[in-house]
């Protein structure tokens, strides 16, 4: 009797037998794997915050970072930027429309639904591949100093930007690659920048026209602008020439920057690109007619929380290294 009375008590203060909360077991592993990775990457934007602004005064700035569109040149401030972020939010609109659909065992909206879904997925990684090119290889080039700090260059008169191929002299020198006393060497490779610390010196002092900008930011939110003689004092401590941006070094400012850039935007790619996988298979699962044979459509929707879950991930990633 007594096990009777607390087998029906333990029954209703469960409630929900082996399906806690009326979830299936793969639901429930789903949320708690969304749960532990969303601890993850909130411990890498923590991570980028306590050092944005610990570094605040040399922090790039987004607007002048981000500023190209494939096919386009000119100065577009975040305007790609915005639309992956747009195509991947749609991408989870249409996932919710393919739930919906399995839901109602509709088995031709689910597969519109989730073939959309995948092409929004592969623009985004596509596009995130062209800006990870785009900012490895750069477009302007600056220069470091003796302190590692970043001198890049501006045009006096509009204030616009100056690449090195603007106005860097050509000189007959003799420049050296690498050599094998400072590391591993390829015949076929050249380590070489376009242009060298001596060429740039040269063609500042040759064009009145360009001045030097420090990576350190003012009260007014601008990067410091040097007046011509101070410029041409500035750069006598160069001692390299800065092309792109990569884990050492980056010619937009602080090279921290770059680290997290390619550590949370790649990490974040990695988790898009695998989503789009998995949605391939679950895509063609459902032609063949998977879903329909089991009668419920239920992986469709644990493959959704996890495509809302990146769609959300990258709200924050978004707003933490371009808005703020």
């Amino acid at each position: 009797m007594d096990s009777t009375v607390s087998s029906v008590s333990e029954e209703n203060v469960w409630g929900g037998g082996n399906r806690p909360l009326g979830a299936s077991y793969g639901k429930l592993m789903m949320w708690f794997f969304i749960v532990s990775d969303a601890l993850t990457f909130s411990g890498f934007l923590a991570s980028y915050g306590f050092s944005r602004f610990k570094f605040i005064e040399t922090w790039p700035i987004a607007d002048e970072v981000f500023t190209h569109v494939p096919f386009f040149h000119g100065n577009f401030p975040m305007y790609y930027v915005a639309f992956m972020t747009f195509i991947l939010i749609m991408s989870s609109v249409t996932m919710v429309l393919a739930v919906d659909a399995g839901h109602r065992m509709m088995q031709k909206k689910v597969i519109f639904y989730m073939f959309l879904t995948i092409i929004g997925g592969l623009i985004f990684v596509g596009s995130q591949a062209w800006e990870w090119a785009t900012f490895i290889k750069g477009d302007y080039g600056a220069l470091e100093t003796k302190g590692g700090r970043i001198l890049q260059f501006v045009k006096s008169d509009t204030g616009e930007r100056a690449a090195l191929a603007d106005f860097a002299a050509v000189l007959d020198e003799e420049r050296i690659t690498q050599l094998k006393s400072e590391g591993i060497w390829f015949e076929d490779e050249s380590a070489l920048t376009n242009f060298s610390v001596n060429e740039v010196i040269a063609g500042l002092k040759a064009d009145n026209n360009i001045v030097v900008r420090t990576e350190t930011i003012s009260e007014d939110g601008e990067k410091i602008l040097l007046n011509r003689a101070e410029s041409l004092e500035k750069v006598n401590d160069a001692v390299r020439v800065v092309e792109g941006a990569n884990l050492i070094r980056n010619e937009y400012g602080s090279r921290l920057f770059a680290d997290f850039f390619f550590f949370i935007t790649g990490f974040h790619g990695f988790h898009v690109f695998s989503g789009v996988v998995i949605n391939v298979i679950i895509f063609f699962n459902i032609i063949i007619g998977t879903y329909e044979r089991r009668g419920h459509y239920e992986m469709v929707e644990k493959v959704g929380l996890y495509w809302h879950f990146v769609d959300l991930v990258w709200v924050f990633v978004f707003t933490f290294f371009y808005l703020v």
